[in-house]
């Protein structure tokens, strides 16, 4: 990978760009517009949004504005929790393509399973809503459907229908590995993106973080987003501070070395979200 639009295959032969620009906590209005024209001006070339994040029209806008063609553009929206289920699936799906104003999505993904520990029939849910977007795979108005922050046994049962998930979007940072459902994906050809790969900005003030960057003449920030990547995931990094969003794609001229990526992996948890799919109560 030399630059952030370079791609990755997914396991039905989509192509993702490798690096892609985050949108949570991106205030509405002219702040997401100006975030995401920036970043595409950058050279990112994949956008990850979602209805939740309340700025999807913005997000829309500086796609529109940025001039670029849509067919070099990879844009990624979510179905939230209150809209899980086959009929509430397909309405939340065209009303992000409406305020994204796309004729299509390059993927789209389960936001946060439906769980054991608030649903009985959590299982069905989780399938309703399945069911939903591989109908719209088909059609062709979704071009790769996968899932956001699916552990194994939520993973289980869609592995079991007719079109597989190509993406499990999960919490990924150094102190946050989650081995276990990453070693799940890789074994099912399942690609990993990394949400919050700076922790927050938790990443930015360890020090053990600071000292390994300087050896490579690089911010913390950068360090932990080529650390996604030479950790085979897709980064989502975030900011809506231009000399930032510059930096966070300056990442493709250096690697980390065996002893450091072992060294960062080693990390106790620290900087998670705390997040987690089987507890949250929303």
């Amino acid at each position: 990978m030399n630059k952030a639009s370079d791609v990755l295959t997914l396991n039905n032969n989509y192509k993702i760009p490798c690096l892609g620009f985050g949108t949570w906590q991106t205030p509405d209005g002219s702040t997401a517009v100006n975030a995401v024209k920036k970043a595409l001006e950058s050279g990112y070339r994949h956008v990850d949004a979602a209805a939740i994040y309340g700025n999807e029209v913005s997000v829309g806008r500086g796609i529109a504005e940025s001039g670029l063609d849509r067919a070099d553009l990879f844009v990624t929206s979510k179905v939230w929790n209150k809209e899980r289920g086959y009929e509430t699936t397909l309405l939340a799906f065209e009303e992000s393509l409406s305020d994204l104003q796309l004729d299509y999505l390059d993927l789209y993904l389960i936001h946060w399973p439906a769980s054991a520990s608030r649903f009985s029939d959590w299982e069905n849910i989780n399938l309703e809503t399945w069911r939903a977007m591989t109908e719209l795979y088909k059609e062709g108005r979704i071009r790769a459907i996968g899932v956001s922050n699916f552990l194994s046994h939520h993973l289980d049962p869609l592995m079991q229908t007719e079109v597989q998930p190509m993406v499990n979007q999960i919490e990924f940072h150094p102190g946050q590995m989650q081995e276990e459902t990453v070693q799940y994906c890789k074994l099912n050809s399942i690609l990993v993106e990394a949400w919050s790969p700076l922790g927050t900005g938790k990443m930015l003030s360890n020090l053990f973080l600071a000292g390994i960057a300087r050896k490579y003449q690089k911010s913390v920030a950068q360090l932990c987003i080529r650390w996604c990547l030479q950790n085979d995931t897709l980064p989502l990094p975030k900011s809506v501070t231009p000399s930032r969003i510059e930096e966070n794609a300056e990442v493709f001229d250096f690697t980390i070395s065996e002893k450091d990526m072992a060294a960062i992996n080693g990390m106790q948890y620290f900087g998670g979200s705390g997040l987690h799919p089987d507890r949250i109560d929303f």
